[in-house]
Order: structure tokens, then C-alpha cells, then sequence
């Protein structure tokens, strides 16, 4: 027997970044060729797609880890590693994917895509970080770990006509002669286990219907199977009420199940109001259902109670889904209702990326003083923690680049400025060190050359200043121990 998983846990983890190269090229007759070491790839996205072919949850269920593949290492040569494969998960339409309890995404139409987590950024190798202060470094940049956590997916059925009922009222009855459906269908309560969706044609008019698991008084608190599925009316147009006009369990009657299933409706408040702009349950147009008056008793029953739903301003329909009495007028109507709610509620534009670029002015970092570290710091920003996570801090001359773009970027002045004394400990991301101004270039601000390669600071040249003296020196301008 198949399952029907509408709520799901998932562990997404994106793909690595490729970690970049550190290589010098090497050729006969050349022993400083130059850097020539690529760059990492970049790590795989995790992504969820809405597949129109996928109508439950279960593989995630049985499968609830989701993992991207990581990005390659860069080589020498200039050979820059190969990119992660992007992990893309097929949804069912109208999936919900909550964060700690908030809405990250409705995916809501097929194709519709969003990434979960994305992968991390691959290191730089050493030829994009060769510079004129820095010809040939012999370090590269850390590939960044990808994005992972847990998320919640909830399904919510993407339906236009939502059937509320008792159980055995009749509504999975209804749902297998208005469409081509075939739910499950016995005399015993909460046969229906899982949501039921249908296509109805009338006319020009195509729409679906959902048959949701009979509800009872306390399904807004959980009682019941009401919290797990009262969700799947969330999208729902217009809802219908199924009543069992042939009930024969004591001290029950039309207006006293369609009251109790009301207050069940008004008791739940629905998650996506501000997505959806359909409001609460209570506010959705009903239509009143009177089902199974091809038995006598029956029948009289509901030619009693229709003045009752007719006063309150709803429709109300008197139909037999065994005899199919009634469902022609009952179709026509549920159709134009759900014309009037597409006419009010037209699709909106599919919104345009907005790109808000950052002002060149902002620093991207904060520093404050550590609570836990008497005299100690913490440096906070998505820039200075990166560059963290991408520093190989067993490679001094890759802790001297750090500090080279700590102090660029105006950490070392920001730390002067608050007092910080040498020796002090100052944490970035996970990683706390000893602050040594006069090593990191703080206080002086003066460059001082770190991360160049040590084989070309042994230069024997002539500077211009030796050779313009020399000069001066046999026009006899200047003897030659005078400066």
C-alpha cells in the first residue's frame, strides 16, 4: 500500500569549494617560469524543482539527506578544477519550505525553481593572486564549504474546490463521479486517509477538487487527523460542505455538523495568508452539499434544513452520488464560482530580480569587544570571514596576505581606533589569534612586503641611484667615497 507523506524534515548540504593550486611553472632553461596554478571549482547547488509528474513527499522521506557534489581542485598549468554538479529535487506543485518555523519559498507552478543552499565559492590558485608586490606566491585560497541545514517541506494541495465533511459524508463518493478519480471508497469512518485530487470539466471551465480526510470537532487543536490536513484547504477558492443527510448516529443533523466544521474552519489560521491573499478559512465562499437524498428519509430531511443555509446566503444543492441526482446543476456552479474567484484574483507577474549593489562606502565589518575575552575582540562581516575560511594558516606567507587584506580593508585601523593593545586576542569566525600590530601592519600602516616570493627578493641589479652616482663619479663631479 502506497503512503502519502505531506510533511517532511530534509538535510540539505551544498557541495565544497575546490581547494585552488599553488604551482610554478616549470621548463628547461627556465627556473622562474611564474605561477601558473588554477583556481578550485565551484561546489554543487541543492535545488528544488516543482515536477507536475510528483504529487507526495515519500522519497524524502526515505531519503531525507540531499547532498551536492563538491567542487574540484585546481592544477597547475592554468587548469582550473571542475565544477560541483547542482543537486536538483523534484517537488510536488504547491510545496512549502519553512526555516525554524518561517516561509523561505511557495513553490507553486511547475518548473518553478530555488535553491536551498548553495555551494561554496572554489579558492583562487596562485597565478590570480600574483600581483606586482606579489610575483609569484606560493600559496593559493581555500575552497569554502557549502551551504547545509534542515529544512521542513509541507504540501499544501493546489486545488480550486476543497470538500469539507464528516466522515462517510460522502465526499471521495462525490469526487470518483465528478472526475476520473478513483479513491479509496467504503462504509466505515476515515476511510480516507489522504487528500483525493480531481480534474472537473464544465463547460469551458477546467478546475480541480480536493477531497480532504473527514474532520471532526477539535481539528484546529490537532484532535482527530484535522492538523494534518486543515493545511491542504489553505489554497482552496471555495469550499464545499458534505453533509450526510442519511446519517443515522444519534443526535446529529445537517446544521449541526456544517456549525461544528465552521467553528473548526474560523479556529485555524492558515500560514500563507500574506503569500496567497486568500485570508482565513471563514472568508472563503462556501457552498452547502446535501448529499445522499436518493434515500427517502433522507430527502425530507434536506428540503427541511435548505431554508436554514439558504438564509445565511449560501447556495445549496440537494445531489446523490450514487444515482448522480443533482451533479449537473451542482458542477455548473462550483465552475462559475471558481471563474468569479480567478476573475478577482488574477496571476500575478512573475517579479523581477532586483539587484541592489552594496555602497562603495560601506566597510562590510564591525568590531566589538569580546564579552567573554577580557581586552579581546571580535570581528564580524561576511568579508573578513570569508577570507578566513580561505586562509591556509600552516603557510605563513598565506597568513601575511590575510593580514595584507585586513588591513586594505580597515580592520587593523578600526582595532587602533578601540584600543586594542599587542597581544591581544582577536577572533574572526571560528578562528581567534594574537593581534601583532607591528607584524600585520597595523599601527605604521606601512607595507611590508609579506607573501612575496623569497627568490626574487635576492636581486643583485644595479639600482639607479648606484649607477646615476657611478656616473657622477668619472665625469670626476664627486670622489668616489663621498655621497
Amino acid at each position: 500500500m502506497s503512503k502519502f507523506i505531506d510533511r517532511v524534515v530534509l538535510h540539505v548540504r551544498a557541495g565544497k569549494g575546490g581547494h585552488g593550486c599553488a604551482s610554478v611553472r616549470r621548463e628547461k632553461f627556465m627556473p622562474l617560469g611564474g605561477p601558473d596554478g588554477g583556481n578550485g571549482g565551484r561546489g554543487g547547488d541543492v535545488i528544488l524543482e516543482v515536477d507536475p509528474n510528483v504529487h507526495t513527499l515519500l522519497d524524502f522521506h526515505f531519503h531525507p539527506h540531499a547532498k551536492a557534489s563538491n567542487g574540484k581542485p585546481g592544477e597547475g598549468s592554468n587548469r582550473d578544477g571542475k565544477q560541483g554538479t547542482d543537486l536538483v529535487l523534484k517537488v510536488p506543485d504547491g510545496t512549502v519550505v519553512l526555516d525554524d518555523g518561517k516561509v523561505v519559498v511557495d513553490l507553486v507552478g511547475s518548473g518553478n525553481k530555488f535553491i536551498v543552499a548553495r555551494g561554496g565559492r572554489g579558492g583562487l590558485g596562485n597565478a590570480a593572486l600574483a600581483s606586482k608586490a606579489r610575483k609569484a606566491p606560493g600559496f593559493a585560497l581555500l575552497g569554502e564549504d557549502g551551504e547545509e541545514g534542515d529544512l521542513v517541506l509541507e504540501l499544501k494541495s493546489v486545488a480550486d474546490v476543497g470538500l469539507v465533511g464528516f466522515p462517510s459524508a460522502g465526499k471521495s463518493s462525490l469526487v470518483s463521479v465528478l472526475s476520473a478519480a478513483k479513491p479509496k471508497i467504503a462504509d466505515y469512518p476515515f476511510t480516507t486517509l489522504v487528500p483525493n485530487l480531481g480534474v472537473v470539466s464544465s463547460g469551458d471551465t477546467t478546475f480541480t477538487i480536493a477531497d480532504v480526510p473527514g474532520l471532526i470537532p477539535g481539528a484546529s487543536d490537532g484532535r482527530g487527523l484535522g492538523l494534518d490536513f486543515l493545511r491542504h484547504l489553505e489554497r482552496c477558492a471555495v469550499l464545499a460542505h458534505v453533509v450526510d443527510c442519511a446519517t443515522l448516529e444519534p443526535g446529529r443533523d445537517p446544521v449541526s455538523d456544517v456549525d461544528a466544521l465552521e467553528a473548526e474552519l474560523a479556529a485555524y489560521k492558515p500560514a500563507l495568508d500574506a503569500d496567497t491573499g486568500l485570508g482565513d478559512l471563514a472568508d472563503r465562499p462556501r457552498v452547502v452539499i446535501l448529499n445522499k437524498v436518493d434515500v427517502p428519509d433522507a430527502a425530507e430531511l434536506a428540503e427541511m434544513v435548505t431554508p436554514e443555509f439558504t438564509a445565511r446566503g449560501w447556495p445549496v444543492f440537494e445531489i446523490s452520488a450514487v444515482s448522480r441526482a443533482g451533479l449537473r446543476p451542482l458542477t455548473f456552479a462550483l465552475a462559475e464560482m471558481v471563474e468569479q474567484y480567478r476573475t478577482a484574483h488574477p496571476k500575478a507577474a512573475p517579479k523581477r530580480p532586483v539587484i541592489r549593489p552594496i555602497a562603495v562606502n560601506e566597510t562590510g565589518f564591525s568590531v566589538i569587544a569580546d564579552p567573554e575575552e577580557p581586552g579581546g575582540f571580535i570581528v564580524r562581516g561576511p568579508q573578513p570571514e570569508r577570507w578566513v575560511r580561505q586562509t591556509q594558516f600552516d603557510n605563513d606567507e598565506a597568513v601575511g596576505y590575510l593580514a595584507d587584506r585586513l588591513a586594505r580593508l580597515g580592520v587593523e585601523e578600526e582595532l587602533v581606533k578601540q584600543g586594542a593593545e599587542p597581544g591581544a586576542p582577536v577572533t574572526i569566525g571560528d578562528v581567534t589569534f594574537e593581534w601583532e600590530p607591528q607584524i600585520s601592519a597595523g599601527i605604521d600602516m606601512v607595507p611590508t612586503g609579506r607573501g612575496t616570493d623569497i627568490r626574487l627578493e635576492q636581486n643583485d641589479r644595479i639600482s639607479a641611484a648606484e649607477r646615476k652616482h657611478a656616473s657622477r663619479v668619472r665625469r670626476g663631479l664627486v670622489k668616489d667615497d663621498e655621497e
